[in-house]
């Protein structure tokens, strides 16, 4: 079994709003992004805001996460506790994110069950994909 190697490029600043467009359109800033916040506070409640790196998978797909170089102790609703990177935690909070508003009516629940697809494809191939997946199932 082949399994292609999926990379992540890094959104620079000037294009950060363009390549959110793209992926979700204005449901955005309205409605996607507070989410991902949402849940990057409840999985790790010493979170405290900051700075997001956008980037785009090289298989279509869109996250975001903590411009930090710390470590969070995580704790999800299913039991997972454990420690994970900024950009980990940021993952995780996009699948969070992504697998609830997939259950939305229309083409925004649509696209955000596809999204969910490709970030988890992605995030199995991740440094931390055990703790990424422990977290989300």
């Amino acid at each position: 079994m082949t399994t292609n190697i999926i990379t992540a490029t890094l959104v620079q600043d000037a294009g950060r709003m363009d390549i959110a467009d793209q992926h979700f359109g204005i449901r955005f800033p309205l409605t996607v992004e507070p989410m991902i916040f949402q849940f990057a506070t409840q999985l790790a409640p010493a979170y405290s805001g900051g700075y997001w790196n956008f980037a785009e998978a090289s298989n279509g797909g869109f996250y975001m996460a903590p411009r930090l170089d710390e470590s969070f102790q995580v704790i999800a609703d299913n039991g997972f506790s454990g420690t994970m990177s900024a950009e980990a935690l940021g993952i995780t909070a996009c699948l969070y994110a992504y697998s609830n508003l997939s259950f939305g009516e229309g083409k925004f629940g649509e696209i955000c069950g596809e999204h969910y697809h490709l970030l988890f494809e992605f995030a199995m191939q991740h440094p931390e994909a055990a703790a990424i997946r422990a977290a989300i199932d």
